[in-house]
């Protein structure tokens, strides 16, 4: 009786010494979780400091630099008169006109005005006051020369009030003609007092 009452003693200080071994690594393996989710929470707050949502005017990694893509221009125009002419584009659109634009820019060491030859010698449209109606296309294979539009009102769909530019100053144009058949490629572009250029139509 003895022996089994001891055998019966050591087998229950047995099984409390593992279930105590049990509830210790139960609650080993619950704090390592708890830390491991700490860590991982850390680790995402981490990452998502790194992966912040960009700031407005912050450019994206992908995008690349901000500043815009410098392109060729179609003719630059050097006048012994000082102003520069640099053709950017000419572009027909849907309603059969045809726009041209780019920058008039003053290098001269001085204020200039601009010449009053570039307004055209279409006495209702000098009314209208400084302007670029002068200017003019000309399609060499068709032999024919296409003027700035005007409106119902006389006015040239073209940049109006050009007066004094100065030294180094620069401004952007545009003038609007009828569009050449499609077939035609490029064009001659005409200014009062300024050499010709050619130059290609999209």
């Amino acid at each position: 009786m003895r022996i089994r009452h001891g055998a019966h003693a050591q087998r229950a200080v047995t099984a409390v010494l593992v279930a105590a071994a049990l509830s210790l690594s139960l609650t080993a393996c619950g704090g390592g979780d708890g830390g491991s989710d700490g860590s991982e929470g850390s680790d995402k707050k981490n990452t998502g400091a790194a992966t912040t949502p960009r700031q407005p005017g912050q450019p994206d990694e992908g995008e690349g630099t901000t500043e815009p893509q410098s392109e060729e221009p179609l003719a630059v125009i050097d006048g012994s008169n000082g102003f520069q002419f640099t053709i950017r584009s000419a572009v027909r659109d849907a309603g059969g006109f045809l726009t041209v634009s780019g920058a008039l820019k003053n290098n001269a060491s001085k204020q200039q005005i601009a010449p009053i030859q570039w307004n055209g010698q279409e006495s209702h449209v000098k009314k209208t006051g400084p302007s670029l109606g002068g200017m003019t296309l000309v399609d060499k294979s068709d032999k024919k020369r296409y003027y700035v539009l005007r409106d119902t009102d006389g006015y040239p769909l073209t940049t109006t009030g050009l007066s004094a530019l100065d030294a180094g100053q620069s401004v952007d144009f545009f003038a609007q003609f009828p569009a050449p058949p499609k077939g035609t490629e490029s064009v001659d572009v005409q200014i009062p007092l300024m050499p010709s250029a050619s130059i290609e139509i999209s």
